[in-house]
């Protein structure tokens, strides 16, 4: 989804950066989704406290302002919006165990030619079909597939989160969301139920919907400045320098042969409960991205406009994402991890992607095309009359 920067009777220009950002995000969760894979060194959980799994949290709710908050605030029927709200929960749950039964079922047939460790086996597939009911209903998460269950919970409660923006305001509300935060950091016990892990989801849906709110929240922002956030030096170079303290303190010096450069011993912050650390690194690198004309100007190269098709086709470059980790998994750990698989598993692995995300922008601008009218000026498929 891109963002129209002007409104009204201006016509649209295109901002790719939040696209651009999200492809990138995307495509360093599928590597860091393969432990294998050489490529995951480079990525972003090697040069900084947060990952990829932050930047996409933060992009669904800010893009998840520009199709529903707007859409409210154009005073669309309600109902109307929140039937659109349903339509995509019922659309990623269906996403959501499309790929539990392609990779239970891969990697039950796939153990019957080739071994696979027991680390690697869900524990649902211990349990067979009697805990179907359990995944059917989000009680059961299994790794690796997580993130759209917490996108189902936090886009369900985007309705109840616009009508207080709208009735207390903007700092009341990220007061609350931000209380809420802050209380799961102190107890990370609160949490919602998962029956694989005893400590609950993955991603603490109580701590991660303050990620989310900030998105909405930065969109609304945005859109009151022709589609960036305002520009500060100071806030600028302190986001700057908070990402170069980042990066020394999480790159993996000796697993590069280098000394320890990190100036404080700290333990890997916490993903689960979105640790200040981790909060704070994904914020000050969406600040930087997002009031910056540099970055407008990137995301307008062929490389940014290719990240930027993968971007706006998330849930399905996501969800083909999944399944190539899936195999890409499978094939290192069954034929090894050298140079010729690392190459053949990436190399088919993007082939894939760019081959979905194509596909899908033509299915999208063929849709947009305008239809041949019949006499009469409507539509040759167009409906007498409408229900």
């Amino acid at each position: 989804m891109g963002i129209s920067i002007s409104q009204g009777t201006v016509p649209h220009r295109r901002d790719h950066r939040i696209d651009a950002l999200r492809g990138v995000a995307l495509l360093m969760m599928c590597i860091d989704h393969i432990p294998q894979d050489v490529l995951n060194r480079f990525t972003m959980r090697n040069v900084g406290f947060a990952d990829a799994a932050e930047v996409f949290v933060l992009l669904a709710g800010y893009a998840s302002w520009l199709a529903y908050g707007r859409a409210f605030g154009r005073k669309q029927p309600v109902t109307s919006v929140l039937a659109r709200i349903g339509r995509r929960c019922w659309q990623l749950y269906v996403f959501q165990m499309a790929m539990v039964v392609v990779c239970i079922s891969t990697i039950r047939i796939w153990r019957h030619f080739w071994p696979v460790p027991v680390d690697f086996l869900e524990p649902e597939l211990a349990h067979g079909l009697d805990s179907a009911w359990r995944v059917l209903s989000l009680q059961a998460l299994p790794g690796n597939l997580n993130i759209l269950p917490l996108y189902i919970v936090l886009l369900l409660g985007f309705a109840p989160l616009y009508a207080l923006l709208r009735g207390v305001g903007t700092p009341v509300v990220l007061g609350l969301s931000g209380a809420v935060w802050l209380l799961v950091n102190y107890d990370p016990r609160l949490n919602f139920p998962n029956w694989l892990d005893p400590d609950g989801w993955y991603f603490d849906p109580l701590a991660w919907q303050f990620l989310f709110v900030l998105g909405v929240c930065g969109a609304r922002v945005a859109g009151r400045h022709d589609g960036s956030l305002p520009r500060s030096r100071v806030l600028a170079a302190v986001c700057g320098l908070y990402l170069v303290f980042s990066f020394v303190q999480s790159f993996p010096w000796t697993d590069w042969g280098f000394a320890d450069l990190r100036p404080v011993g700290m333990a890997v912050p916490d993903k689960m409960i979105l640790a200040p650390w981790r909060l704070l690194d994904v914020l000050a690198l969406f600040y930087l991205v997002q009031s910056s004309p540099l970055a407008t100007v990137l995301a307008g190269t062929r490389g940014g406009q290719l990240m930027a098709l993968f971007g706006r086709h998330s849930l399905e470059i996501f969800t083909a994402g999944t399944l190539v980790d899936l195999y890409g998994r499978l094939v290192l750990t069954s034929f090894g991890t050298g140079w010729v698989m690392q190459v053949v598993v990436n190399g088919v692995g993007f082939v894939v992607l760019l081959w979905v995300a194509r596909n899908r922008e033509r299915a999208r601008v063929a849709a947009r095309r305008p239809t041949p009218s019949a006499p009469g000026g409507l539509p040759a498929n167009a409906p007498l009359c409408r229900n």
